[in-house]
């Protein structure tokens, strides 16, 4: 068990990885090609965006992940316990707002690539939650964890709102820019009242999935009672 979770690690890491890597040429080939000259602010841009973050951070997870299976106990961490639960949440935020508020909504980088996409916002997402209610290796976590998951979109979001309006979007020649059509108030139906309503709903469903989470690893893995 924990040989085939190690390589499915490697291999969802690798896939995110390698669709993270593909939407970065082709949206750099779209910025030429468009004429645009700071080219590094709109590499600072792709970066910006909550699912390339929880990405590269799934990617880390399921590297890291696979090392810690196959070493001489095969039990998480406590550091890493706490890191693979934040990411587990982010991408399964990722999985849930992606599919309900913005698949089919162009974002402002570039041409999507359609499999890149899935990889991102479907394939990886879901396997990370496979992996936490499934693999090995996984301890118990206290529900004060929960407020360590949460630091890290707070972060995200105040970076983003204050970067915002001093960005320009020298692709759709725009004075801002913004990841998400939700958080970009010149847009939004009520202004900032709008994207307040939408940052504390995301907000609950971070904490949320986060407690959900935890629990999850305060109950012996479903892998173990099926052996029973």
């Amino acid at each position: 068990m924990r040989v085939l979770f190690a390589v499915l690690r490697v291999a969802v890491a690798a896939a995110v990885i390698a669709a993270i890597v593909a939407q970065l040429v082709t949206s750099y080939g779209f910025w030429t090609a468009r004429g645009v000259e700071s080219i590094w602010i709109n590499v600072v841009n792709f970066f910006s965006f909550f699912t390339i973050d929880s990405n590269i951070g799934a990617a880390a997870v399921g590297l890291i992940g696979a090392v810690v299976l196959l070493g001489r106990t095969g039990r998480d961490p406590v550091w890493f316990n706490g890191f693979r639960v934040a990411v587990v949440t982010y991408m399964v935020v990722t999985g849930i707002v992606y599919n309900l508020l913005l698949r089919g909504i162009e974002l402002p980088q570039g041409s999507t690539v359609p499999w890149s996409n899935e990889v991102l916002h479907v394939i990886a997402p879901a396997y990370l939650l496979i992996d936490w209610l499934l693999a090995p290796g996984r301890i118990r976590l206290g529900y004060r964890a929960v407020w360590g998951v949460v630091a890290f979109p707070i972060v995200w979001v105040v970076y983003t709102l204050i970067r915002g309006p001093v960005t320009p979007d020298e692709v759709y020649g725009k004075p801002f820019w913004y990841p998400y059509p939700f958080l970009n108030p010149n847009t939004s139906a009520n202004g900032y009242l709008s994207v307040a309503f939408y940052i504390v709903l995301i907000a609950v469903v971070i904490g949320l999935t986060a407690a959900g989470a935890v629990w999850a690893s305060r109950r012996r893995l479903i892998t173990e009672r099926l052996e029973r």
